[in-house]
């Protein structure tokens, strides 16, 4: 049961990086990027080929995902998002769901469409097993990596969006562009920043999670679903409420499916309808506005 519950945080903190990013679009910059997924598939190909066809180290490679999936959303936002941030929700939705599946044709395209294999650092692997009065505790090396990284990188994100100038400067251009700009900020680069951090962290969860999810080109819509559950169940108004919400939808998936397999994505959307009856707003939003 440890291990399990171990397992399941693993694959909630990942969820959270990948996911985290468009909980910032959608709840400070008001705009539904469906096209999410194809960020984390980039940074999940760029960690591949970089390491299998140039040798390099495997913690190279992360924070080059990171940079390759943000420049992308940089010069994505540049040209083709920023005319879309006025525009009615449903148009957004089918602007980047189209985007998505030009991304998944793309990628089968010229990579081709079977399962990308990853192979982890040594040091990486393998299984450490633990004695404790609730019972063993198995800890796989590279989950427990994840959980590390994941929470370093949850912390620095809190810190930036509530203590820094930029946070302010963001939250104030959300708020009101006018206003913001009439006071000297840049609106057009403070969302420019956020939505290629945004997509430089979905980059970094594709890289982390190639070995643990699987890669391929069908990536952002397999797991557009899951996505889209820790943004509504967590809601978007801070960063608490969606690593909560990751790290439930975790632990529920891997506990469903270790128990009762048949039944293991039943268990998840099961969870998440009774927390949106409980929670429509989701568990951390705040009615009648943004945090």
């Amino acid at each position: 049961m440890l291990t399990i519950l171990f397992d399941g945080i693993a694959y909630g903190m990942l969820l959270f990086v990948l996911a985290v990013g468009l909980a910032v679009t959608m709840g400070l910059m008001n705009f539904i990027n469906l096209a999410h997924g194809a960020f984390a598939m980039v940074g999940g190909y760029t960690t591949v080929l970089l390491m299998q066809r140039f040798g390099v180290p495997f913690l190279v490679c992360l924070p080059l995902a990171f940079i390759v999936s943000g420049l992308l959303g940089a010069v994505l936002e540049r040209t083709l998002y920023r005319p879309m941030y006025r525009r009615p929700h449903l148009d957004q939705v089918l602007f980047s769901i189209g985007l998505t599946f030009m991304a998944v044709a793309g990628m089968d395209y010229f990579m081709g469409s079977s399962q990308q294999i990853m192979q982890l650092p040594e040091y990486l692997r393998g299984r450490t097993e633990l004695e404790t009065p609730l019972g063993l505790l198995g800890m796989g090396h590279y989950r427990l990596f994840i959980i590390a990284v994941c929470a370093a990188l949850t912390v620095a994100l809190q810190f930036i969006l509530a203590r820094t100038r930029f946070g302010s400067r963001l939250r104030a251009s959300v708020d009101d562009q006018r206003v913001a700009a009439g006071l000297g900020i840049n609106v057009n680069i403070v969302f420019l920043s956020t939505f290629a951090v945004g997509s430089g962290l979905a980059g970094l969860g594709g890289a982390l999670g190639t070995e643990v999810l699987g890669l391929d080109p069908t990536f952002p819509l397999k797991f557009m679903i899951y996505f889209l559950i820790v943004v509504a169940v967590g809601g978007t108004s801070s960063i608490t409420g969606p690593l909560l919400a990751a790290l439930l939808l975790g632990v529920a998936d891997v506990a469903g499916k270790y128990y009762v397999p048949k039944l293991g994505g039943f268990i998840v959307y099961s969870l998440m309808i009774a927390i949106l009856i409980w929670r429509p707003q989701g568990l951390f939003s705040r009615l009648g506005g943004k945090a």
